[in-house]
């Protein structure tokens, strides 16, 4: 059935009651796919040849502004104000907003048995009210009568009638944080990218400069030196200092999405599929290590062709360059310090395990990670911190987190396992 699994793994991973796997990829697609709404081949199939006509039409203008009469000059890719204002508001804003309609549109009714597709969405409504409360101010109307605990993902049964909730549901059974909670999210995402998109200075003068921004960005007890100047020139200067930036953040962000996918599982049916999950995991944090090594990289060519040390003198670059002994040989000891005191640790335990007396192994207790869990209401260790202490000041909020304590305690999902 699967070449990378053996016939225990295939025991392991089919249901009760079936004969062979019941899940036939572990790339977590398909539960994405229900829960945005794509749910027969004939949507896969329309989704994909969109895509096509897509990319066709982008790979078009990227060969047409490769033409001397559309190519953009050397200052178009240097005015980073106005690029922002653009990403910000039509990258992240407006797209955050088409995603919303997406899910508002199609992904809630299919999530509750009605089909919506090319040929009925302009006549189906996503909620009953239609968009009489939208425009009365009246907004509360669509985030009442939400799912029920009970509802039966992709069928009307529970199903309610809420386009947009903040319940912050957390998966019990084969639950999934609501879409219309994801839903909520990208709009509120979409409102606040789309006024960011207004706040750079471009023509009109009105708005920040980031160049002064990062000028006047000073810290007073002076550890700083100049702190941030001439970054602004520095940065808009070298691709190779863009490209680190870009990488390290994408590559921190793939990291954070690699750890979400289990921690708050957000599709259909993948918290139970915990296969998928660690195969997600595994998939995100190789992803996020190749990308850092971009990054640091792409920084280090910066600092060997680009680094202008005139226009960075006595500012944060220049500082750490000037204490770069003294942060390699720190890093340098504290790398040894942590490899040696471990593999010793192994060596120790390995040795009074083959000598027969496996008692006198040191145990190793990840002390810090397991105060983490406690404190975010895992009550096994008996640690009795904040959330798992039901005499603390911090019990108070559990209330915003209906089911939370429930579910880090039940030990059926994936949320914050033992550890």
């Amino acid at each position: 059935w699967d070449p990378q699994f053996g016939q225990g793994a295939i025991d392991a991973f089919s249901q009760a009651g079936a004969s062979y796997p019941v899940d036939i990829a572990y790339s977590g697609v398909y539960h994405w796919f229900y829960t945005i709404g794509m749910t027969t081949n004939q949507d896969l199939y329309q989704g994909a040849i969109f895509l096509l006509i897509l990319s066709s039409l982008f790979l078009f203008a990227g060969w047409l502004h490769l033409q001397p009469k559309f190519r953009p000059s050397l200052a178009w890719f240097k005015n980073a104000e106005s690029r922002l204002n653009h990403h910000l508001a039509g990258l992240f804003g407006v797209s955050s907003l088409a995603w919303t309609g997406h899910l508002v549109h199609v992904a809630i009714p299919e999530s509750r048995g009605q089909h919506v597709g090319w040929d009925n969405f302009l006549s189906t409504p996503p909620h009953p009210a239609g968009l009489g409360p939208f425009f009365s101010l009246n907004w509360g109307v669509y985030a009442q009568n939400p799912d029920t605990a009970g509802h039966v993902f992709g069928t009307s049964e529970g199903a309610g009638t809420a386009i947009l909730n903040f319940l912050r549901w957390f998966p019990s059974s084969d639950r999934i944080s609501l879409v219309t909670d994801i839903a909520h999210h990208h709009l509120a995402i979409a409102v606040i990218f789309i006024i960011a998109g207004h706040m750079y200075r471009t023509n009109f003068g009105i708005g920040h400069s980031i160049k002064e921004i990062l000028e006047t960005h000073k810290p007073p007890a002076g550890g700083f030196g100049d702190g941030h100047k001439g970054m602004y020139d520095t940065f808009n200067n070298s691709l190779h200092f863009q490209l680190a930036l870009a990488l390290a953040s994408l590559g921190v962000i793939t990291s954070l999405v690699a750890q979400h996918m289990y921690s708050m599982p957000s599709y259909a049916f993948i918290a139970k599929d915990f296969t998928t999950q660690a195969a997600l995991y595994t998939h995100h944090q190789y992803i996020e290590g190749f990308i850092m090594v971009g990054a640091f990289a792409h920084g280090a060519i910066f600092l060997v062709r680009d680094y202008d040390p005139e226009a960075n003198k006595n500012n944060v670059l220049s500082r750490v360059l000037e204490h770069k002994e003294a942060i390699i040989s720190h890093l340098s000891w504290v790398s040894l310090f942590l490899g040696f005191h471990t593999l010793s640790l192994y060596v120790h335990n390995d040795v009074v395990v083959a000598f027969g007396t496996p008692e006198k192994q040191i145990l190793i207790e990840p002390v810090f990670a397991q105060f983490v869990q406690a404190a975010s209401g895992k009550a096994l260790y008996g640690m009795d911190t904040l959330l798992s202490n039901p005499d603390s000041i911090a019990q108070t909020g559990a209330v915003w987190l209906p089911g939370w304590l429930d579910a880090i305690n039940s030990g059926t999902n994936s949320l914050f396992l033992t550890i």
